[in-house]
């Protein structure tokens, strides 16, 4: 591993474009069966804590043990299909987010290694701009903004 990076591996260009077309795929079949929830909507139906998701198991988990203990005004088959649903939802966005937690780290690698190059390059910039090359005072200048306390720096 370079010193001064992280050295992160690269998607390759079918990689990328294997995501695309994955994520794509989950928006067009996911977009076809969600509601579009308002803010004021999402914190009406949203209310559904852990303590009213541990009441619903428990209720499942008679209709499946006891069944003869069920109401008769529920529409059980409404209700298992609600139950799957939002337990396949739940696993999904469980695996989801260690997507979103993997392209996270991912960035932040490619981020942190694009940061040391360009402090790098900076430095090479500062020597260069001593030897006088033009074209080089220019770019210092410019970069010297994002160096707001040390010396020569942009000012609050």
């Amino acid at each position: 591993m370079n010193r001064n990076t992280l050295d992160a591996a690269h998607l390759s260009l079918e990689q990328k474009t294997t995501i695309d077309a994955g994520i794509d795929s989950i928006e067009e079949v996911v977009i076809a069966v969600t509601m579009a929830f308002s803010k004021d909507e999402r914190r009406r139906y949203g209310s559904v804590n852990e303590q009213n998701k541990l009441f619903i198991n428990k209720v499942n988990d008679y209709k499946e043990n006891q069944p003869e203990l069920k109401s008769p005004d529920v529409d059980w088959n409404k209700f298992e299909a609600d139950y799957a649903d939002r337990t396949f939802a739940d696993t999904r966005m469980f695996r989801i987010e260690n997507i979103m937690r993997m392209l996270s780290d991912f960035k932040i690698a490619h981020d942190y290694d694009n940061h040391k190059m360009s402090l790098k390059d900076y430095e090479y910039s500062q020597y260069k701009q001593g030897m006088e090359i033009p074209g080089f005072a220019e770019k210092v200048s410019e970069l010297k903004q994002f160096f707001p306390h040390t010396k020569g720096g942009a000012k609050k």
